[in-house]
């Protein structure tokens, strides 16, 4: 498949996915379960991400986004697929090799509880990878980093001995911000990290991520369902529908020429605060419901909710075509659907 996704830049992608697939089995029966079918989670996916960069990546839920994002990871076994950690195979790394990664790639979850074992202090939790990892010296050189780590997020140091229970949301959160941080990332996976959180909280850790990344030059996959979020954070985006990327380009460009219908759709149901705008403003209703990945349509999946779908939609799958420089969308009609 043609690189559909790498921005111009003078330096290799620091992750680069080749056609990544991830299947589940469905199995059925009580006592010998025998398999039935399989969803597919990842279907040919591909992507990269350069150096200190922030890919967005939406879509609705279901739609493979947190599969994806721990794939690449090697949280989740892929099917088949490529993946390129700074030029390097993950898929001919070996045991030890892998383990090593784990200190350039992290993640931070989307439930900042159920995230943290309750069993340890907010201390433990965060200086859990140092030990993992050998970067602690001593006992004292172990405490004055978790401190420091504490204090980056903006965290009270003292506040290393109390349990996850102890704290708010937010506070929660940010503990598993620097968790990720302690082994010193290149790369962090941002699974909906804002979703579970109060409205007034969301932004204050927004901030955080922008802050940490200008200091620290990491780039994210940044996973949400929030395509305001998205805008505010991502320098590229890229939209997810049944397991599959549909559309890819720069933050600016996907919000003012959307050129896939499905993108088209998510963009028109985001609220506008001027009531003269939101009146006036083309809507995009989707009719039906999503598909199964149990058993998706032939041909393009989005074809059955499509208000611009032709007869060759249900038969072809549509590969991601550059519709105007670094802007890609995988739609038969995308060519000539521009604004």
């Amino acid at each position: 498949m043609t690189d559909m996704t790498a921005r111009p830049t003078v330096d290799a992608p620091l992750v680069e996915v080749r056609n990544l697939k991830v299947s589940f089995p469905v199995r059925s029966g009580s006592f010998i379960p025998r398999r039935v079918g399989e969803i597919k989670a990842v279907d040919d996916v591909s992507f990269s991400v350069a150096r200190g960069e922030t890919l967005g990546l939406v879509g609705e839920s279901g739609c493979g986004k947190t599969t994806l994002g721990r794939a690449i990871l090697h949280l989740e076994k892929a099917e088949s697929g490529e993946i390129y950690f700074g030029g390097q195979s993950l898929n001919e790394m070996s045991r030890g090799e892998l383990r090593s990664l784990r200190r350039r790639a992290q993640i931070i979850f989307q439930d900042p509880y159920t995230s943290l074992d309750p069993r340890q202090t907010a201390g433990d939790c965060i200086g859990e990878p140092l030990k993992v990892h050998g970067l602690a010296g001593s006992r004292a050189e172990y405490r004055d980093e978790v401190a420091r780590l504490l204090q980056t997020v903006g965290l009270n140091p003292n506040m290393a001995g109390r349990f996850p229970h102890e704290f708010s949301g937010g506070q929660r959160q940010r503990i598993g911000i620097a968790r990720a941080l302690a082994v010193g990332p290149e790369f962090i996976v941002c699974d909906e990290p804002v979703s579970a959180l109060d409205v007034s909280i969301q932004g204050q850790i927004i901030n955080l991520l922008q802050e940490l990344q200008q200091t620290f030059g990491f780039a994210y996959l940044f996973v949400s369902h929030d395509l305001s979020v998205v805008r505010h954070v991502s320098d590229r985006i890229a939209v997810m529908y049944l397991g599959r990327i549909v559309e890819i380009a720069g933050q600016d460009e996907l919000y003012e020429d959307p050129r896939h219908p499905y993108t088209r759709a998510l963009l028109s149901a985001i609220p506008i605060p001027d009531p003269d705008l939101e009146a006036g403003r083309e809507r995009i209703p989707l009719t039906g419901e999503v598909p199964s990945p149990l058993d998706p349509p032939a041909g393009c999946s989005f074809h059955p909710r499509c208000p611009i779908a032709i007869p060759d939609c249900s038969r072809d799958v549509p590969e991601l075509r550059e519709v105007s420089p670094g802007h890609w969308a995988g739609c038969i009609r995308a060519q000539g659907y521009g604004g």
